[in-house]
């Protein structure tokens, strides 16, 4: 069997320390930020230490996420919302991740949870329900202590974010609180991945992929995961390398506002996960933990100062942050191709052309 720590083609993501953002001198802050800017510009992808998240804080969220997938299927699908609720539980080979491309493949393996910014806790009532709905929690007799330790991994996940945009802010030469007024009633969601096959299913199916894929929607995703082969992303070379997310570090990528916003100059990251497997075809356990941070829902994407060169028209005509979420969880909650998503589209399209003969490259990406 082939070890599960080992990836295959592994691709090197830089490793940055951002604690000494607040407390590090000027030289110190502007090497963390033009490292940071390298690796936006580059892969879109990077590893943090220093993010001050505890080891407890991560095995309590571990220890919250198997109790939960190990309830029986019927009870984890009680939980279920509609497509449009981004909320609740997803059974295995539901979504199609990639259809937030406009690109078809088999539907995809993982199961998760997603919980978010709950309006209905809001004492002013400015969150509105349509962006903000309730959260869906398990029955805490069933799954003790789940709810608590997700919401403190939601707090401190978001308080990392938000110091990430502070280093984004500074590294295109803006102000450090540049984002603030587009994030301070962000539509944060994190989503819990455990990787499965349906009930009575042994084997995985040619073809089939864990998380098909795509783009993140947002400014920038917070990312947990088990240190099990199967994470991929797309190189500026255009070739699908593994990741696997050094001891310690949490995994950080952009998504697709922030390069909007930067009219492409950083990069959305476009990944997939295959299923993990052993030898046999058998799964292996692989769990993640996404924290999305995606903006205020009427906040307006149009290009940031000097990020449209001069006497050029930019990539993207402006969106709010609220419709360009829509368009892309109608893809891959309710299955209808988004046709907003040409650029990263051509993208993956065009990998598959040069390496559909690649057994890493299997999930039957097409239009």
């Amino acid at each position: 069997m082939t070890d599960p720590a080992t990836p295959r083609d592994e691709f090197h993501v830089p490793v940055i320390d951002v604690s000494r953002w607040t407390t590090g001198s000027t030289e110190e802050r502007s090497a963390l930020a033009l490292a940071v800017d390298e690796a936006a510009r580059t892969t879109g992808f990077l590893q943090i230490t220093g993010h001050g998240i505890s080891d407890t804080v991560q095995a309590d969220l571990a220890a919250a996420m198997d109790a939960f997938f190990a309830l029986p299927l019927a009870e984890k699908k009680a939980l279920c919302a509609p497509p449009e609720i981004n909320r609740g539980y997803t059974p295995p080979r539901v979504e199609k991740l990639s259809l937030s491309l406009g690109v078809s493949s088999p539907e995809d393996l993982f199961e998760a949870f997603n919980v978010g910014v709950d309006g209905s806790t809001c004492p002013d009532g400015t969150l509105p329900a349509a962006y903000f709905p309730a959260n869906a929690w398990p029955d805490p007799q069933r799954v003790p202590g789940f709810r608590e330790a997700v919401e403190g991994w939601f707090a401190r996940a978001g308080a990392l974010a938000r110091r990430l945009t502070g280093i984004f802010a500074y590294a295109l030469g803006l102000p450090e609180g540049f984002f603030r007024p587009y994030t301070d009633r962000s539509v944060d969601v994190l989503r819990l991945n455990n990787y499965a096959l349906p009930d009575g299913e042994t084997r995985i199916e040619p073809d089939r992929m864990g998380m098909g894929a795509h783009t993140d929607y947002g400014i920038v995703t917070v990312l947990w995961a088990d240190r099990v082969p199967g994470l991929q992303i797309l190189d500026p070379e255009g070739r699908w390398r593994d990741v696997l997310p050094a001891e310690g570090t949490l995994l950080v990528n952009l998504g697709d506002a922030l390069a909007r916003w930067t009219n492409d100059r950083w990069r959305s990251t476009l990944h997939r996960v295959l299923p993990p497997a052993d030898s046999e075809g058998r799964l292996l356990r692989r769990r993640s933990a996404a924290y999305f941070h995606d903006g205020n829902h009427d906040a307006v994407i149009s290009p940031l100062p000097g990020c449209v060169p001069a006497g050029s028209e930019p990539l993207y005509p402006p969106l709010t942050v609220g419709d360009h979420i829509a368009a892309k969880l109608s893809g891959s909650r309710a299955l209808r191709p988004n046709d907003d998503a040409a650029r990263e589209s051509a993208r993956l399209l065009a990998a598959d052309r040069a390496h559909s003969g690649d057994r890493g490259d299997r999930g039957g990406n097409r239009r």
